[in-house]
């Protein structure tokens, strides 16, 4: 501890720390000046080294291979790097963190702002829209909420070079693995003549364009779909929109299905049903007294088909039954959150719905690090938490549900303070 100078006014109390903290930090420039450009020439060393034998044998060219690299440069910005010779920061912190209640998640206005946005433009590419449907099968609000989501129609700026993120990311990174087979597909990308290299620009975390494509994704799903020869999702709207109704038909989308219904479950009902791993018809579903909020009957084409049982937020929070579909939009993004808001938005935009009818109630404010002792302790008495990482997950979800009813409480499936002493 740096002591301080006590004076009677005060004053000089900050003076010694004051002194003490510039004088490191200008004799820390040197240093760090230093690490930076050892770090640099060790990159430049890697580039040619390991990365370039990797590229070689994947088919890209010596040439292509250093027009590439000529003017790429380490983003000493971007966050979880982790330079040679340095440790990753510990994840302590993070499972210490209260985790969010999910109806932060859905900001009316914003909801309403992408929806009044979404139906404008839905309105615009009408056309281009129907012949997608007709290609891929997908509705046309499902993919325009998405494209919203992602980069607010095309609007977001997108500022980052996606060669410099993926390459310092590939080279310092706690996951350099994945950035390095992204870097290596961002190279066959630029090799095809899509896009300019100066053109290539994304997110700080590597997903590129409207769609927010990892470099990966591109290759496999994205599509010319205005006929000029280029796969362009960062300046081609209908490249872009076709792209993203592609990628949902390869992940499975079933043509003519909706994506959910918000439901009411009745008290009689076991909320430690849900699941993709336990769909049942929608019938089934139905006959055990599950009806839609609405008021409506399920749609007659969807009763013999499979739905799932879902409770973001247990018995404190809106209830559906969704469909398969409602999983492929979460693998454009892996949380139930997510998919929701999709689906939200889309029935906004399609027919001017609202937000969900279902309150959520005051949950989420549990520290990360008391729910991963819950998930530990049902996980020692042979439940399924799924990954035990602190955040309550579906199969946290129905464990809580099933462990409440085993000891004689009302299941509400979901992580409460009262349960800690309990488990």
């Amino acid at each position: 501890m740096t002591e301080c100078i006590d004076t009677p006014s005060g004053k000089g109390r900050r003076i010694l720390p004051l002194l003490v903290g510039t004088l490191l930090a200008l004799t820390s420039l040197p240093a760090l000046a230093a690490s930076k450009a050892d770090t640099e020439a060790q990159f430049r060393q890697w580039l040619q080294t390991d990365l370039w034998p990797e590229a070689q044998k994947s088919g890209i060219s010596e040439k292509s291979f250093k027009a590439a690299f000529a003017d790429v440069k380490l983003d000493w910005d971007l966050p979880d790097l982790v330079p040679p010779g340095t440790k990753p920061p510990s994840t302590q912190k993070q499972n210490q963190a209260e985790f969010a209640s999910p109806g932060a998640y859905f900001s009316e206005k914003r909801l309403q702002g992408l929806a009044a946005t979404g139906r404008s433009l839905a309105k615009e590419n009408a056309a281009t829209l129907k012949r997608i449907e007709k290609t891929y099968g997908v509705p046309g609000p499902v993919v325009v909420a998405i494209w919203g989501r992602e980069s607010g129609f095309g609007r977001a700026k997108i500022p980052h070079p996606i060669m410099d993120v993926l390459a310092t990311k590939a080279f310092m990174s706690t996951r350099g693995d994945l950035f390095r087979r992204e870097l290596i597909a961002a190279l066959h990308i630029l090799d095809s003549g899509d896009v300019r290299e100066a053109d290539m620009k994304g997110s700080w975390a590597g997903a590129m364009g409207q769609p927010q494509f990892l470099p990966t994704s591109f290759l496999k799903y994205a599509v010319d779909f205005d006929g000029d020869g280029r796969r362009d999702i960062w300046k081609s709207t209908p490249d872009t929109l076709a792209s993203i109704a592609n990628y949902l038909a390869k992940k499975g989308w079933q043509r003519g299905r909706d994506w959910g219904f918000e439901v009411k479950i009745p008290k009689n009902v076991s909320c430690a049903q849900e699941g993709p791993d336990l769909a049942k018809p929608i019938a089934q579903w139905a006959a055990s007294g599950i009806t839609r909020i609405s008021g409506k009957a399920f749609p007659s084409g969807e009763s013999k088909a499979d739905g799932m049982m879902l409770v973001p937020a247990g018995r404190h929070g809106p209830e559906f039954i969704v469909t398969p579909n409602f999983y492929v939009i979460k693998e454009y993004n892996n949380s139930d959150l997510y998919a929701l808001f999709i689906g939200n938005l889309a029935d906004r935009i399609s027919a001017g719905g609202g937000a969900f009818k279902g309150e959520f109630g005051n949950v989420g404010r549990m520290l990360r690090s008391d729910v991963l002792r819950m998930q530990k302790s049902l996980e020692a008495q042979g439940h399924d938490v799924g990954k035990a990482d602190g955040l309550p997950g579906f199969k946290t979800r129905r464990s809580i549900g099933r462990w409440q009813a085993d000891n004689g409480m009302t299941p509400t499936c979901y992580p409460e303070e009262n349960m800690l002493g309990k488990l």
